[in-house]
């Protein structure tokens, strides 16, 4: 068998379409058997899966010499395709390049958007079901604890996460700036949709409360309103809601505008001066450009909103930039780690041989000579303390050798009559 390594094997939106990816998704109840069966091949020790909407990596350690054979035929046959058309999808790392792979991948910097927060929840929990199903040893649990370290460190030491990259979130974060707190207010938004749901996400992470939602079909809006804790509206009540909001975004798929110049102009009167801020998140807009002019009221559509996320992907480029100086440090740790973890069983088994040659040599001697209990226990001691410092040198020098020169293992087995598996 040869050296211990850990690998990788898998798949994402850089490498293979949609199409393919999802023939490899694997939903809760067909990933335990996975693992389970990918654990099973003769040339895995450990193994842990990551499955996303955007990639499925298989993590596992092996002392083979030819690690990805068995896995390349376990996913051929997963994925119902040939071993030949896998290879025009797949990429195979070990060690060092899988390791800087997967602490990156944890810490969102493989990712479609960088610094996106979804993938931490998501590598959690795919190192929890490697334990569960008890496929997660001594190594992928180090690299797993590890990888997780890494990303909060990436996101406390660096800006990777604090910049609105997606629309929605960009509409959300300039409501933030517009008050200086949002509990207190109320938002409304205009529309039902992916974009809409995304927006409400967003603003219930940021502390609002007040959320109303309204829509054309009243039924949906009560889906979404009931989903947050929100109120649920008719278009029909559009009016009497954006009277009574602080913050209205708008993101439906109407031909025309849902709001208009003369419905914002009558409710201002009535407003008393209170500022209305609009966000038009729709294409085609939603919200008549002209309203701008208006006293009181800021418009801001998205194209304002895009120049803010351009803006923010580059801030995001340059912290990663940070964020992968602290990955390459870590990695370097990391595989040092998994050479030392190799040597020792070889440590541990010399110091079990030695202990139990002290204790069976001291065992014959000292029934024949006549010393008082206390006499024995400074004769323990003292041969304990002579074992400890006659091997201390050796295997110092073997840790630190070893692991970069493989010819030092077969000597220090050799020399202390230690098992040859």
């Amino acid at each position: 068998m040869g050296d211990i390594k850990i690998c990788v094997a898998g798949m994402n939106h850089k490498t293979a379409p949609v199409e393919i990816r999802e023939k490899f998704s694997l939903k809760e109840e067909k990933l335990e058997e996975a693992i389970l069966t990918l654990n099973s091949l003769p040339s895995i020790d450990e193994c842990m899966i990551l499955s996303t909407c955007n990639r499925v990596e298989f993590y596992f350690v092996t002392r083979s010499e030819t690690p990805f054979k068995d896995v390349k035929n376990f996913l051929s046959t997963l994925g119902k395709i040939s071993p030949e058309k896998l290879n025009d999808y797949i990429y195979f790392k070990s060690q060092e390049m899988a390791v800087r792979h997967g602490f990156r991948v944890a810490s969102s910097l493989d990712s479609m958007v960088i610094g996106e927060p979804q993938i931490i929840s998501q590598f959690k929990t795919a190192f929890s079901k490697s334990r569960e199903v008890g496929t997660a040893g001594i190594v992928i649990n180090r690299f797993c604890e590890t990888a997780l370290k890494i990303s909060k460190k990436v996101r406390t030491e660096t800006t990777i996460a604090k910049n609105a990259v997606s629309i929605s979130f960009a509409a959300v974060e300039l409501a933030k700036k517009i008050f200086c707190q949002l509990y207190d207010k109320n938002v409304a938004i205009i529309g039902a949709g992916e974009m809409a749901e995304l927006a409400v996400k967003h603003l219930i992470s940021s502390g609002v409360n007040n959320v109303f939602v309204i829509n054309r079909t009243l039924e949906r809006a009560e889906k979404l309103a009931e989903e947050f804790g929100g109120k649920a509206f008719k278009l029909e009540d559009l009016e009497k809601t954006v009277m009574a909001s602080d913050i209205v975004i708008s993101s439906t798929g109407a031909p025309g505008y849902v709001l208009t110049h003369n419905l914002i102009e009558n409710l201002l009167s009535k407003r008393e001066n209170r500022p209305l801020f609009l966000i038009d998140i729709a294409v085609p807009r939603d919200i008549d450009p002209e309203i701008d002019n208006l006293e009181n009221v800021y418009l801001f559509d998205i194209d304002n909103l895009k120049e803010v996320v351009e803006a923010n992907i580059e801030e995001r480029k340059r912290a990663a930039k940070e964020a992968e100086k602290i990955v390459e440090g870590c990695v370097n740790r990391f595989i040092h780690w998994l050479k030392e973890h190799e040597v020792t069983p070889l440590v541990v088994e010399l110091k079990r041989k030695a202990e139990d040659i002290r204790k069976t040599e001291l065992e014959k001697r000292l029934s024949k000579i006549n010393l008082s209990e206390e006499e024995k226990a400074q004769v323990e001691y003292l041969t304990q303390i002579i074992i400890n410092k006659l091997l201390h040198t050796p295997i110092t020098t073997f840790k630190q050798k070893a692991p970069e020169e493989k010819t030092y293992i077969q000597v220090f087995k050799e020399i202390f009559g230690l098992s040859k598996d």
